[in-house]
Order: C-alpha cells, then sequence, then structure tokens
C-alpha cells in the first residue's frame, strides 16, 4: 500500500477538529439546539419516508400493486412508526428513569428542569410535527381529517414552547409516551392494506391497541394530572401561557383519545364477534 503522506494527515485531522468544533461550539451548542434539532427532525423525516419507499418497494410484494396516494400514505406512515419509537423510548427514559425529573434531585423546580438532551428531543419532535402537518394539510383530507390536524397543530405549540422556554418538559414528555401506540396503529393499516385484516396477526395487534391505548393515552393522563396536582404551586410560577397549556392541550388531548378509544373498543369487540 502506499503510505499516506505526512501533510495529507495533518489537513484530514485540521479539517475533523474543524468539524468537531463546528459541531460542538455552534450546532450542540445550548443556544442553537432548538434550531439544528428542529431541523434534523425534518431531515429525519425525508430519509425515514425515502427508506420506508425503498423498503418496501423490494420486500413488500403488495407496495407496487397500491394507489399512489396509498404509496404516500404507507410512506408516511413510516415516518411517524420511527418517530414513535424514538420520541416514547425518550419520554420513558426521561420520565421513569433519568433524575432529571426526580423529586429527589433537589436542585430547582421540576417544571423548569431542562437538559440539552431533553431539549434536543423534544426538538426533533417539534421537526417531525412540522413535517406531517406540512403533508396532511398539502394532501387533505386524504391523509387525515381535521381531528389530525388539531392534534398535530396542539402537539406542535405545546412541545415547541417548552423546547424553547425550558418549561414543563416533564409533562410534555408524559404526553409524548402516548406516541407508544402509534406504531400498533399505523401495523393496522399496513395489514388491512396489504388484505390481512382476516389474519391471526391483525386480531393481535388489534388486542395490543386497546391494552397500549388505555395505558399509554387513557390512565397515563390521569397519572399526570395527579402529578400536577401535587406539584401546583410549581405550576402556578410558569408563564400564563405555559400554565395554560399544561390543564388546556392535555385536555383536549384526553378528550379526543377517549372518542377514539371507544371506536378502538367497538372495533375490537366487532372483530372478536366475528372470530367466534
Amino acid at each position: 500500500m502506499t503510505a499516506v503522506p505526512k501533510q495529507t494527515v495533518m489537513a484530514m485531522k485540521s479539517y475533523q477538529n474543524q468539524a468537531q468544533m463546528l459541531v460542538k461550539n455552534y450546532l450542540l451548542a445550548d443556544p442553537f439546539i432548538p434550531y439544528t434539532s428542529i431541523l434534523g427532525g425534518i431531515l429525519a423525516c425525508k430519509v425515514a419516508y425515502d427508506l420506508t419507499q425503498l423498503i418496501s418497494s423490494f420486500y413488500i410484494k403488495t407496495y407496487a400493486g397500491l394507489t399512489k396516494m396509498q404509496r404516500v400514505e404507507w410512506n408516511n406512515r413510516g415516518i411517524s412508526t420511527i418517530h414513535a419509537i424514538f420520541v416514547s423510548a425518550l419520554s420513558l427514559y426521561f420520565v421513569f428513569w433519568s433524575d432529571l425529573f426526580s423529586d429527589q434531585h433537589l436542585t430547582g423546580l421540576v417544571v423548569f428542569r431542562s437538559s440539552p438532551l431533553s431539549t434536543f428531543g423534544l426538538g426533533v419532535s417539534v421537526g417531525y410535527f412540522l413535517s406531517d402537518l406540512g403533508m396532511i394539510l398539502w394532501l387533505y383530507p386524504s391523509l387525515g381529517g381535521i381531528e389530525y390536524v388539531i392534534h398535530h397543530s396542539l402537539s406542535g405549540i405545546a412541545v415547541a414552547y417548552s423546547m424553547f422556554t425550558g418549561e414543563a418538559q416533564l409533562y410534555t414528555y408524559m404526553v409524548l409516551i402516548s406516541e407508544v401506540t402509534t406504531p400498533e396503529i399505523n401495523m393496522r393499516w399496513y395489514l388491512d392494506t396489504a388484505g390481512l385484516k382476516r389474519s391471526s396477526a391483525y386480531l393481535i395487534n388489534g388486542v395490543v391497541i386497546f391494552f397500549a391505548w388505555l395505558i399509554a393515552r387513557v390512565l397515563l393522563f390521569g397519572y399526570m394530572l395527579y402529578h400536577v396536582y401535587l406539584h401546583y404551586k410549581q405550576v402556578i410560577k410558569m408563564h400564563t401561557f405555559g400554565y395554560v397549556l399544561v390543564f388546556g392541550v392535555p385536555s383536549v388531548l384526553v378528550t379526543m383519545n377517549l372518542m377514539w378509544f371507544g371506536k378502538i373498543t367497538k372495533g375490537l369487540v366487532k372483530t372478536l364477534a366475528k372470530r367466534q
């Protein structure tokens, strides 16, 4: 092998050091994290869309037979699935395992605590909500009706506020745990679109949706409101807009979740009745 000239090696190390300094001092510096994470989230959505399209074209036989709009929705659900896995895992970590929002952590009020990682995670979610809402509005109502517009708008505003101000990030992550139900909902659509509505996988997935929705989108919201009640003296110290978001957004979302849960329950009962 030909030896690499010493000047070339030094030049490569110099460029590497400059790149590391750029990332550390600008892209991942605290003041820039909200903006770089949002852009990163939008870019990740584009990559997820293209990867879903590429993988499905090669490995999913029914994909080629779908209509143009069905393929768009198929790819779009790939984005939401990847985002859901990322943000629900991060949310579970911050809410139940991290010391950042623990009551034993005595530094500062819990409603004002944040970290570079928690802010970055919220920024990625903002990027996702912006991307997905843009697609929903552009192709309205093919990818979802007004309920999806309301859900994404409220979620995006609440997450963005928490990210930029550092307020109520714990409660934001509590709400984002509900994204754990998204992969199952998407799987239901995939199985239905692939003609597997009568399969055992469809039935099992329906049962998983029922329990996941009950825990993550109904009971967990009750736990969140109870946590707010216990820490109300801290919550009232937030800015008025943040205070309204803490109570307003979960109230609207839990109402929508209960409506959808009723539909999920009826659908599951109907499916089980047909199997008997």
